[in-house]
């Protein structure tokens, strides 16, 4: 009788075992809400996309902001900028300005440092990833 009670108690540990394993898990089961988010992805690359080399700062500033304040010593409308995607801040780019407020021929020294909405992107990097650090 001992035996069989013990038979017993190990093969219903076995199936329970066993058919706790063949449940499906969650990350298996789609989320309802993934086409969202890869439409939402799709339409944020298109719009990053769409700015490119020639176009103006307004045109840059409607997708994305600038990074943090003005930088100390440098000026910015000439020197590369960090920018900030409106719809995701993890997604950034940098530009490089042509200022509209100063000559071809100035010396770079003597660069303005005054942003104007018509200076003019000359480079741009590739959109990239960056989470904002944790303090």
């Amino acid at each position: 009788m001992t035996r069989r009670l013990m038979v017993l108690v190990v093969l219903s540990i076995i199936v329970i075992g066993l058919s706790a394993s063949f449940q499906p898990t969650q990350s298996a089961i789609p989320q309802p809400c993934a086409p969202d988010h890869e439409a939402w992805l799709a339409q944020v690359f298109e719009k990053m996309d769409s700015i490119k080399p020639g176009m103006t700062r307004a045109a840059l500033l409607q997708i994305y902001r600038t990074e943090g304040g003005r930088r100390r010593g440098l000026p910015p409308a000439r020197l590369p900028r960090t920018f900030v995607n409106r719809d995701g801040p993890q997604f950034r780019i940098d530009v490089e300005f042509k200022s509209v407020a100063e000559p071809d021929d100035v010396n770079p020294s003597f660069a303005t440092s005054v942003e104007d909405n018509r200076d003019i992107i000359v480079k741009m990097s590739k959109p990239y990833l960056q989470f904002a650090a944790a303090n």
